[in-house]
């Protein structure tokens, strides 16, 4: 039996030709398709909040246009939709910092000199909001690295008080601008307060087996990342984050509807207005006492606001609250000489009455 030239030809082809790539499992972009389609209905049932907490609001036997009927109106509307807001920002941001790690954070920042590297140690310290728990093994990991002092007091005082869970709440509940200006004074307090820091040279101030520490390498990791591995990290940060922070966001949401409710506006506007020149120091001394992060304290900045408290004595508040909190000072107290942690807090706490003071002469 013969095989024509044709046939011959065109089995060659097939057997020379070059294998086809295989197409990607089902498996593989199922992920991808979930994630879109929760997405999606994240942003219908969004949309439906506002109608929905009036009709509830409605339906509840409580006198119409009274204190506990502002503040329940509050309270329904804001537990939702600012959990729901976390949630999706936590995730998003969840995924975004699966391109990072704290090895990769310490090797970018080791070779930064002062200047431009406190302004990219401010900037990295938004998208890697490392908690106050994780604050003493960064620190050391970055003295490990041989990151300069100001460079890591920049990160570290950009990431719990600008991260991305601040800046995605404020700007849905608040408003893009104040969301913007937040982030803008924030970095700069972050960046100022890490370089006069660097030019104190206070190295030497660190505790003793900080100082002891011996730079070394920094490995980085080398697997490679797939789209449902990087969905699994967004869903692994929903998972711990918003597991540690929804108590804490009810609780906020509590007190801001208690001031949404019952605290009249001329007594904020006496204690938190911008004629007086002592409510931005008070601010943050009430802040500094206070255990709460950027999540948990909006809901009280969006309820402050809303009853005419000045913009910048509430943004003091807020920066006190999650750049000073005391729980902060006393596991950073590890690694800083007394001497070193009251030069941190002053300077920082300079900055912070500095933009408070800015920000009400601006927006009077």
């Amino acid at each position: 039996m013969t095989t024509s030239p044709l046939a011959a030809s065109a089995s060659c082809q097939t057997c020379c030709a070059p294998p086809r790539q295989p197409a990607a499992p089902p498996e593989s972009r199922r992920p991808v398709v979930v994630t879109v389609l929760a997405i999606a209905l994240w942003f219908v049932v969004y949309w439906q909040l506002e109608p929905f907490s009036n009709w509830a609001v409605a339906q509840l036997p409580v006198a119409h246009g009274g204190h506990l009927e502002e503040a329940l109106s509050f309270f329904i509307f804001d537990t939702p939709k600012v959990l729901m807001l976390l949630a999706l920002v936590v995730f998003g941001m969840g995924v975004v910092r699966s391109y990072f790690s704290p090895e990769r954070t310490r090797a970018f920042l080791a070779g930064k000199n002062e200047g431009l590297g406190n302004i990219a140690a401010a900037s990295l310290g938004i998208v890697t909001p490392f908690c106050s728990c994780s604050a003493v093994p960064l620190f050391v990991g970055f003295v490990s690295a041989g990151v300069p002092l100001g460079v890591t007091f920049s990160f570290l005082i950009a990431s719990p008080m600008i991260n991305e869970v601040a800046l995605g709440l404020l700007f849905g509940l608040v408003g893009w601008h104040v969301a913007l200006t937040y982030l803008a004074f924030g970095l700069s307090v972050s960046i100022i307060a890490g370089w006069v820091i660097g030019q104190l040279h206070l190295e030497g101030w660190l505790e003793g087996w900080v100082r002891d520490v011996r730079s070394g390498s920094v490995d980085l990791p080398t697997t490679h990342l797939t789209a449902a591995d990087r969905i699994e990290a967004g869903m692994e940060a929903l998972r711990d984050i918003f597991g540690r922070v929804w108590f804490w966001i009810i609780v906020g949401i509590a007190a801001g509807a208690f001031i949404h409710g019952y605290v009249p506006a001329e007594m904020l506007n006496r204690i938190m207005g911008s004629d007086h020149w002592w409510s931005v120091p008070a601010a943050v001394l009430i802040g500094v006492p206070i255990y709460s992060n950027a999540a948990g304290i909006i809901p009280v900045v969006e309820a402050l606001l809303g009853k005419g408290a000045a913009l910048g004595t509430v943004l003091a508040f807020m920066m006190a609250v999650t750049a000073l909190s005391a729980p902060e000072m006393i596991i950073l107290r590890k690694v800083l000489s007394p001497r070193l942690l009251a030069v941190f807090v002053a300077i920082v706490t300079v900055g912070i009455i500095a933009v408070g003071y800015l920000f009400n002469a601006l927006f009077a």
